[in-house]
């Protein structure tokens, strides 16, 4: 058994959420302070193409995040930094980050966590309500469809 404060934690709020991808010890419901879930990148890979982008979900700056913490025992770590830098980091729209979050348990844990990056091409920021709509409706990439 490991020293659980050697283990890594992970803060999801879109698929990740739903589909990790990696071995985790422990799943919590969790927030995340200072950032809020919004469709703010577009994506050029997963759900579009440069010519025609659909959009993603990323963390912008303000407000609160509801999402789920996983623990990952140490020796997982170094496999799952990995994995997750290839499935997020594709055209490194996002920035990596070790953030506090919270648990629904009451634990405060460090988390690494992927925040889109304003200064990024394909921040999108915040849209136009149509706008976020045309680019939905048109995003199909090598995950699918938007």
């Amino acid at each position: 058994m490991t020293d659980a404060s050697d283990d890594l934690w992970v803060f999801g709020y879109g698929s990740l959420m739903w589909r990790p991808g990696f071995p985790f010890v422990e799943r919590r419901h969790a927030h995340l302070h200072g950032y809020h879930r919004s469709l703010c990148v577009l994506s050029h890979v997963h759900r579009g193409t440069p010519d025609q982008p659909g959009l993603v979900l990323g963390l912008s700056r303000g407000g609160r995040c509801h999402g789920v913490a996983f623990r990952v025992e140490r020796q997982e770590i170094d496999a799952t930094v990995h994995y997750l830098r290839e499935r997020e980091q594709v055209t490194a729209v996002y920035l990596e980050r070790r953030l506090p979050v919270r648990l629904d348990d009451g634990r405060r844990v460090r988390a690494l966590v992927y925040v889109a990056d304003p200064k990024h091409e394909q921040y999108a920021g915040r849209l136009p309500f149509d706008e976020v709509l045309r680019l939905v409706r048109q995003g199909q990439g090598v995950s699918g469809r938007n």
